[in-house]
């Protein structure tokens, strides 16, 4: 079997510290022969993007893939809106949640697949407040010097 292991392009770094991810959903992409190219040439950026259910259809919104240097006229717009494709009960879950106050859709990360298709895996996330952030950095520097007082006591 000449199978390969999904492979990361993009990580929204920036989204597991802003927000609280209560859910995790995996969506397709609809893309151009150009974007695809820019995407596993690793040419993406997920910091300022986010999704949003309108009439129906999920949308990537604010996602940055470059254009492709071997396209001439037929390149496509860096930063349009991609639709995403999920199934009706997905979608319509998804659009139930957000409409709650203070959740959001938040792109997570951006891969391929094992059989070569871009994916997009969304957060149904709460947006932290400034103490909440102040909090996990602590607990997780806390954590961090533990860990390494442990290694350092094992040699």
């Amino acid at each position: 079997m000449n199978r390969r292991a999904s492979q990361t392009i993009a990580v929204n770094r920036r989204a597991r510290h802003d927000y609280d991810i209560e859910e995790v959903v995996e969506a397709g992409l609809v893309l151009t022969g150009t974007e695809i190219k820019s995407i596993r040439a690793g040419r993406v950026n997920l910091a300022q993007s986010f999704a949003r259910i309108e009439n129906g259809e999920a949308w990537l919104i604010g996602a940055h893939i470059a254009q492709w240097p071997g396209a001439a006229r037929a390149n496509h717009d860096p930063g349009r809106d991609r639709k995403l494709l999920l199934h009706r009960e997905e979608i319509d879950r998804l659009a139930g949640r957000s409409r709650v106050r203070g959740l959001t859709l938040v792109p997570l990360r951006l891969y391929l697949n094992d059989r070569g298709r871009a994916k997009v895996e969304l957060g149904v996330a709460r947006g932290r407040r400034l103490h909440d952030k102040r909090r996990a950095i602590a607990e997780r520097d806390a954590r961090r010097s533990l860990e390494r007082e442990l290694a350092e006591g094992d040699r």
